[in-house]
């Protein structure tokens, strides 16, 4: 492990420490920053998130991408744990918490305000850092891109019946400008420039060449990952500041829920013997959250300075430390899976049998 890598924890603990210290002092610059935007995405924080997610675009494989069929069983795990178990359980932990474990600690109406918005959280798998954390876990880039791939296209049809049902509201508006911006920046754009690169680069120097490329970009990527998180925490920081207990009341459950969702998505992987490099994408798409659409959702139902919209702000910031943690717990703990796909034959065979 690099410089980078090794103190990685270090650097988001300074990181988070830097963008509450410039967002306090320097206000105007951060609201410059959070106003480039397109379809409610930022385009500094989009910039960045390229950065991370280039060197991992490298390595997908267009032509493997049909072969993932021959390995679903990680893809139907994703989509169980996404789909059927996570916004079911975010509800259940946004009720248990605020009408019964925190009860008399907030008003009724700002805490049904903070489980609104943590159930918009729970029906928004992500998009985009998914990537990041998948790269720094050694998965396989071809699966992750699948396994994003798919959780999108369900999103489309079952982000607002399921936001509806849970928040018990018919006519939620999707902003389908940021789903649609969000896919387009964060999907399309950064596997179409990965995938021109590569190619190129196989015709000069062969694989080794988009190894090498890709390997001398990995501490860009933890610079941009850096960034963002400086961005993020100084475009909040003075609602941690104003607002630290409400803060952290709702950081707990959310927390909770994503360390359970990542225990069971990750203990299912084990017991169906997954590759590690598929189990542990897995396992982080259904605990990290498309929070660009929560946010923009929570803002046109319930409005800028509504206890639903701090609530999804809440699970920004909590996301990278968190996702840091179990990408860490992922990467001491491969000797749990089989051996991965990339150490077989071929790289399209079939997954290990139980």
């Amino acid at each position: 492990m690099g410089l980078f890598e090794r103190y990685l924890s270090v650097w988001v603990a300074l990181a988070i420490a830097a963008g509450v210290g410039l967002g306090l002092l320097a206000p105007p610059l951060f609201e410059l920053v959070a106003s480039l935007e397109w379809a409610r995405v930022n385009l500094v924080v989009a910039a960045l998130i390229w950065l991370m997610i280039y060197p991992m675009m490298l390595k997908v494989d267009p032509g493997c991408l049909r072969d993932v069929g021959r390995r679903p069983r990680g893809l139907l795990l994703t989509l169980v744990v996404n789909w059927l178990i996570k916004p079911f359980s975010m509800a259940a932990l946004g009720v248990l918490f605020f009408e019964h474990v925190f009860a008399g600690l907030v008003p009724v109406e700002d805490a049904q305000q903070y489980v609104a918005g943590m159930i918009l959280l729970g029906v928004a798998p992500c998009t985009a850092m998914v990537f990041v954390w998948s790269h720094l876990t050694e998965g396989d880039a071809n699966y992750t891109l699948v396994q994003v791939s798919v959780n999108d296209l369900i999103m489309v049809f079952a982000f607002a019946p399921l936001a509806g049902l849970l928040l018990g509201v018919t006519d939620i508006a999707v902003p389908w400008e940021t789903l649609i911006a969000s896919v387009v920046i964060f999907v399309v754009v950064p596997l179409a420039a990965g995938i021109l690169t590569q190619r190129r680069l196989v015709q000069r120097g062969g694989a080794a060449a988009v190894e090498a490329l890709a390997g001398k970009l990995k501490p860009t990527s933890i610079v941009g990952l850096l960034l963002t998180v400086v961005l993020l925490f100084g475009f909040q920081a003075e609602t941690l500041v104003d607002q630290p207990t409400r803060v952290a009341l709702i950081a707990v459950p959310l927390a909770i829920q994503s360390y359970g969702i990542f225990a069971i998505a990750y203990g299912l992987a084990r017991l169906l013997r997954l590759p590690f490099e598929v189990a542990a994408p897995a396992a982080m798409i259904g605990t990290s959250n498309f929070f660009e659409l929560a946010v923009a959702v929570a803002i046109s139902l319930f409005g800028l300075a509504s206890g639903a919209a701090l609530a999804t702000v809440v699970g920004v910031l909590i996301e990278v430390p968190v996702m840091l943690s179990l990408v860490a717990f992922a990467n001491r703990t491969k000797h749990w899976f089989p051996a991965s796909v990339a150490s077989l034959p071929s790289r399209v065979e079939a997954e290990v049998s139980p």
